[in-house]
């Protein structure tokens, strides 16, 4: 017999939760997520979980430790009332860039946060477009790891940005594999710009290894931050004789000045999708267009529920 199916949220990102709610076909969970006044979280369940298979979905976005707290202590919860499975549904994982110890005494946070929601109790884990790939083995239990790339190609494809007049643009050597499965669904060129990185979100752009004169551009990314990267090398491709260049990314975290950046900038459109609820700022800007993937979760809850494959869902 097939256990009842709930999904819980923090306030990380509610409308998202909603959104995959709807396609799936259910309501929402019923959890108070409130804080004490010292600013410590509080979390009750608010309906009967024995033996139910609970999926929380919460990004560990802004403010971003508020939300890993958040997904750790839901997960406690209902650990501690005898649910039946408890899959972390998290669209962005933050703290994913310290992947790797790049210089000595640093830490391995992407490693350090996967101990934490496993120690949680989560049995499953399933997040969108990690930073590095090999995150998933920092994982002691099941992980799913999805990719926003067929949203994004469909915008990309209603923009025009297909065809052998289009180049694929990555901003680094490290996002050459996902540049190149952009390129090839789109039937595109290909493109890299090797650039120097002198400080954390500091970049210079010192080359393009590619041709794009004359060729409509998209630059793709996992994530926009202060968008620095992002503005520098849509300047240095339209220096070296580019028709247009736009932008896509998984994960709009857009810290800082980045919304002014690129509204400043040459970038013609920069497409995200929700994994990351926007600020007031971004829903302003005229660039920016949004494109959700609750479906693409949705459907992946409703295959991990059923015991189905979702990996016809990874590519």
């Amino acid at each position: 017999m097939l256990k009842s199916l709930s999904i819980f949220t923090g306030n990380a990102n509610r409308a998202l939760a909603d959104e995959i709610c709807k396609f799936v076909e259910i309501p929402l969970g019923r959890a108070d997520v409130t804080h004490f006044s010292d600013g410590e979280i509080y979390v009750e369940i608010g309906e009967n979980v024995r033996g139910v298979n609970c999926f929380v979905v919460q990004p560990t976005c802004t403010p971003v430790n508020q939300s890993l707290m958040e997904l750790l202590i839901m997960i406690d919860a209902l650990k501690r009332a005898s649910a039946g499975s408890i899959v972390a549904i998290v669209p962005y994982y933050g703290y994913a860039r310290q992947d790797r110890k790049a210089k000595p005494r640093t830490p391995i946070t992407a490693k350090l946060a996967a101990n934490l929601i496993t120690a949680a109790g989560a049995d499953r884990a399933l997040a969108m477009d990690l930073h590095a790939g090999q995150i998933q083995g920092f994982f002691d239990i099941p992980f799913d790891h999805l990719f926003a790339m067929p949203v994004l190609i469909d915008e990309l494809r209603t923009l025009g940005y297909v065809g052998p007049d289009t180049i694929v643009v990555s901003p680094d050597a490290g996002g050459v594999e996902r540049a190149r499965a952009f390129s090839k669904r789109l039937g595109a060129g290909l493109a890299i710009i090797d650039k120097r990185r002198p400080a954390p979100n500091v970049t210079e752009v010192m080359n393009i290894v590619g041709d794009v004169k004359g060729k409509r551009t998209v630059i793709v990314d996992d994530i926009i931050d202060t968008a620095g990267t992002l503005t520098n090398a849509a300047a240095a491709i339209m220096a070296a004789g580019a028709a247009s260049v736009a932008a896509c990314a998984s994960h709009a975290v857009f810290s800082g000045k980045s919304v002014q950046r690129m509204t400043d900038s040459a970038l013609a459109h920069v497409i995200v999708t929700n994994t990351i609820p926007l600020s007031e700022a971004a829903q302003q800007c005229p660039k920016i267009r949004v494109k959700s993937v609750g479906r693409l979760l949705g459907e992946a809850i409703k295959r991990i529920h059923h015991g189905d494959s979702i990996s016809s869902l990874f590519v």
